[in-house]
């Protein structure tokens, strides 16, 4: 449940990024999971490559999307629902925009660099929304002079006692990062397209996928 319950549109569009964000932190938890196993097995690894090579060709897309939707999610609750962004949120949203030109272009070009920036515009996002998810648990006290009308430590809403916004900017930097994971190890694939040129990709992928 949403607590405290929103109006009735916000209400059902908080539902749709709720499972958004479950789904998300899935994907997250499972990567976690095959990478560690990866680690002490061999058909762990071929199973990861062979995800890899499937979902390779498309990784920058999908992060592209994904920083799409947690931007069009952000500006809903600001322009929309007229949730009053916290200093802490505008942090966040200064690495969340910029990501969705950043991949975008990555996507469109194939280039090396937009991935390098979106690493590190997404790992700096991952620090900021953890700290903000902590700063409302009350696990951590705020570094600056929070506003009084608008307190980065008092979330908008919570669900299921732990998902906040923050929660959903964590959750959605998380996976933006797994998915570049994704293409630099799709890269080393021997028949991966130059990151310059873009070719064509395979339509099925090869019964062995041993990459050293």
């Amino acid at each position: 449940m949403i607590d405290p319950p929103l109006s009735g549109f916000t209400n059902a569009i908080t539902y749709v990024f709720v499972a958004l964000t479950y789904i998300a932190d899935g994907l997250v938890v499972a990567a976690i999971l095959l990478g560690v196993a990866a680690l002490v097995s061999r058909a762990a690894r071929d199973s990861v490559d062979r995800l890899v090579y499937v979902v390779g060709p498309y990784a920058r897309v999908f992060a592209f999307l994904v920083a799409a939707v947690c931007m069009s999610g952000s500006l809903y609750y600001s322009l929309g629902a007229h949730f009053t962004p916290c200093e802490m949120c505008w942090y966040q949203r200064i690495c969340m925009y910029p990501l969705v030109v950043v991949l975008g272009v990555g996507a469109w070009t194939r280039e090396r660099s937009p991935r390098i920036i979106g690493f590190i515009v997404a790992g700096i996002g991952v620090v900021l929304s953890s700290y903000h998810w902590a700063l409302e648990r009350g696990w951590v006290e705020s570094a600056t002079a929070c506003s009084t009308t608008v307190p980065c430590s008092v979330p908008w809403f919570t669900v299921g006692g732990f998902m906040t916004l923050a929660w959903m900017a964590l959750s959605g930097f998380l996976l933006i990062g797994l998915l570049l994971l994704v293409d630099v190890r799709y890269q080393q694939f021997p028949d991966a397209p130059d990151g310059a040129e873009g070719e064509t990709l395979l339509a099925e992928p090869p019964l062995e996928v041993n990459v050293p």
